[in-house]
Formats: structure tokens, C-alpha cells, sequence
């Protein structure tokens, strides 16, 4: 009892405000989606997708040339971007010396895909079906939500961290939410399922982090 005791206060002693607050903020972001799976699933509510593709739909309509950079920019939270993505940035952050934090970027995505997997078959929730692009696979969460946000959070922390970059991350959270909106103006995804995999992503992104904080500061407490 009494090491059991005395392992649980070293574990306490590791934690620091910083993964505190990213434990709330886990807990609001899984709040959140377990929410939203509620309003689909529980109470079966289309209000939501419904008002979202006709605000889409109007403003598309009336502005015909966004067809375009709408495409664009959903490309960047596309397999064909991320998965290269991913392992270029993280051998990228090792040969400038970081190997922890590749490790922690290469880890976070790895996670974010399985889990963004298990969770479509999960919920088994059907495409729309009047997309307007090929797509494939289940619908929630949306997986470019999802693992946009923990790729371009990820990449916003390391340019704070490393290069006191901090004004990055409002711009690069502004484009991962750009791209989760494309996925409805394209009918690849209802606006639920892409704020569900917001709402994932972030959990994955905080929970992820704050573990891996822990486990390093408890190593290195361990090899002291």
C-alpha cells in the first residue's frame, strides 16, 4: 500500500498546469462529441446538416468560382497529402535533432487514423448521398476534420515550441477549419460528422499530448 501510495504522489508531482489544462480541454472536446453523437444517433436531429448544406448550397450557388479553391483546399487533409505529410515532418523535426518530438508528431497521427477508423465503424453512418465527389468509406467522424486538426495542431505546437513561432497556430487552426467547411460544401461530408472529427481530433491531440508529457517526465524521473 505504501508503494502504491508513493507511486501515485510521484505521478501527481509530474503533472504541470500545462497538462492540466489539457486534460480540460479533452474532457470539453469529448463532451462535445459525445454530444453530437447523441443528436444523430439518440435523437436521430438532421436540423443541423440540413441548415448547413442550404447555407452551403446558396452561397456556392452564388459564387460559382469557389468550386475551385474549394477542391484545393480539401487536398491538404486528403491521404495523399497527410500520409507523405507525416512522415516527411517527423524524419524533417528528428534531423534537426528533436527526436522526441517526431516521435510524439508520428505517434499522434498514427492514433488519430486508427481511432478515426474505429469510430466510422462504430457509428456506421452512411455517406451523404448526393456528394459531389467521389468518396469513400463511412461518413462519422470526418476523417480531413479530424486528422487535419491534430496534423495542423501538432505542427502549430512545434513552431511555438522550437522556433517561437506562437502566431502560427490561430492561422493553422483557421485552415483546418477551412477544410473541415469544404467537406460539407462538397457533400463529402454532414456538417455533424465534421464536427465530431473536430471535436476527436482535438481530444486525441490533448489526451495524446498530456500522456506523452507524463511519460516522458516520468522516464527521465526514473533515470535520475
Amino acid at each position: 500500500m505504501n508503494r502504491l501510495t508513493s507511486r501515485l504522489l510521484a505521478l501527481a508531482g509530474l503533472l504541470t498546469v500545462e497538462v492540466a489544462a489539457g486534460l480540460g480541454l479533452f474532457v470539453a472536446a469529448f463532451a462535445g462529441f459525445f454530444y453530437l453523437a447523441r443528436v444523430v444517433f439518440v435523437h436521430h436531429s438532421q436540423a443541423l446538416d440540413t441548415w448547413a448544406f442550404a447555407v452551403v448550397d446558396a452561397w456556392q450557388h452564388a459564387n460559382p468560382w469557389l468550386v475551385g479553391p474549394i477542391h484545393f483546399v480539401t487536398f491538404f487533409a486528403s491521404l495523399y497529402f497527410l500520409l507523405p505529410a507525416s512522415i516527411i515532418g517527423p524524419l524533417l523535426m528528428r534531423r534537426a535533432g528533436h527526436r522526441r518530438d517526431a516521435w510524439e508528431w508520428l505517434l499522434a497521427m498514427a492514433g488519430s487514423v486508427l481511432l478515426n477508423q474505429l469510430l466510422k465503424l462504430y457509428f456506421n453512418r452512411p455517406r451523404p448521398v448526393n456528394t459531389l465527389l467521389h468518396t469513400y468509406g463511412l461518413s462519422f467522424p470526418s476523417g480531413h476534420a479530424m486528422m487535419g486538426l491534430t496534423f495542423y495542431g501538432c505542427l502549430a505546437w512545434l513552431l511555438a515550441r522550437h522556433f517561437g513561432q506562437r502566431g502560427w497556430a490561430v492561422p493553422l487552426l483557421l485552415w483546418a477549419g477551412l477544410i473541415g467547411l469544404t467537406r460539407v460544401c462538397l457533400h463529402a461530408h454532414y456538417a455533424t460528422d465534421v464536427l465530431a472529427g473536430f471535436a476527436g481530433g482535438a481530444a486525441w491531440l490533448v489526451g495524446c499530448r498530456a500522456a506523452l508529457k507524463l511519460f516522458w517526465k516520468e522516464e527521465q524521473a526514473v533515470l535520475k
